[in-house]
């Protein structure tokens, strides 16, 4: 099983390596990078390159690891036996499997995405660990022990919230995803945009750079944003010199697609101000 990327997802060259070194160590891949990067698109495009299904876990702040093998219903368990349901007789009835037991259970092999895991409580990737390890969960209510009939490629992205557990990294191998340079994201607009006019491109590409370089920015336009952001010009059909700015309006066309919060939106606001008191 090798990755090499889709038609529809542009990879880069360390990107692919580190999927398919993942892959053969039989180890799970974890990704950090900035929001907006294309992390959790990375196991669906993984998937769909491997002619695999994909199960996925989305982490919030609330998620217990336990969730992700099974839950057990006590509550419902003791209702049930208190209007006097035959269903009580069989602790199966109020298991309900998780992402993990899904995922082992099944006879072929799958992508397993575990998203944002930092988002969870600092213990929820060390409630892991055996289960990463051995592949294997035991289930008390009845006894039986869930192991995974095919190792599932696991994608495990981060986006670098907290920092995460030593030995839970030992276990993972690690790539970051930098952000893309104007050529990738060339490639990557190409994807999303086909056929957009090269000098229409060359100038929004110069001006978001611009925007991500600019000194005091709390929040960094994103992948994802520019691609919006793009989506907005072809459709409001502006030319390259519809874009331009000076120092009397600092403020990027459609600038809400790009900045989102009131702090960058002020900060274009004074640059402009200043410049204009310069003149």
């Amino acid at each position: 099983m090798q990755f090499q990327g889709t038609k529809d997802y542009v990879a880069t060259d360390d990107l692919k390596v580190a999927v398919n070194a993942a892959v053969t160590l039989e180890r799970p891949l974890l990704v950090k990078g900035e929001p907006g990067t294309g992390k959790t698109e990375l196991a669906k495009q993984v998937a769909d390159a491997l002619g695999l299904r994909i199960i996925e876990w989305n982490v919030k702040s609330t998620t217990r690891a336990q969730q992700g093998l099974y839950e057990y219903d006590a509550v419902s368990r003791l209702r049930d036996s208190q209007l006097g349901d035959e269903r009580v007789h069989d602790v199966r009835n109020y298991i309900k499997k998780g992402k993990l037991w899904e995922a082992f259970e099944a006879d072929e092999k799958v992508v397993l995405l575990i998203d944002e895991i930092d988002k969870a409580d600092i213990e929820f990737p060390n409630d892991l660990l055996q289960e990463l390890d051995k592949m294997e969960f035991h289930v008390y209510e009845t006894g039986e022990t869930i192991r995974a009939k095919q190792r599932p490629i696991m994608i495990i992205t981060s986006n670098n919230e907290k920092e995460l557990p030593d030995a839970f990294l030992r276990r993972c191998f690690f790539h970051y995803i930098q952000f893309p340079d104007a050529e990738t994201m060339r490639k990557i607009v190409e994807v999303h945009h086909p056929g957009i006019k090269e000098s229409l491109l060359t100038t929004a590409l110069t001006q978001f750079y611009e925007i991500r370089d600019t000194a005091g920015l709390k929040k960094k336009p994103s992948t994802s944003e520019v691609i919006d952001w793009l989506k907005l010009l072809l459709a409001e059909d502006l030319t390259p010199e519809d874009l331009a700015r000076d120092g009397a309006d600092a403020l990027p066309k459609l600038h809400g697609a790009l900045l989102k919060n009131e702090q960058d939106v002020h900060l274009f606001e004074r640059l402009a101000f200043m410049a204009r008191g310069r003149r």
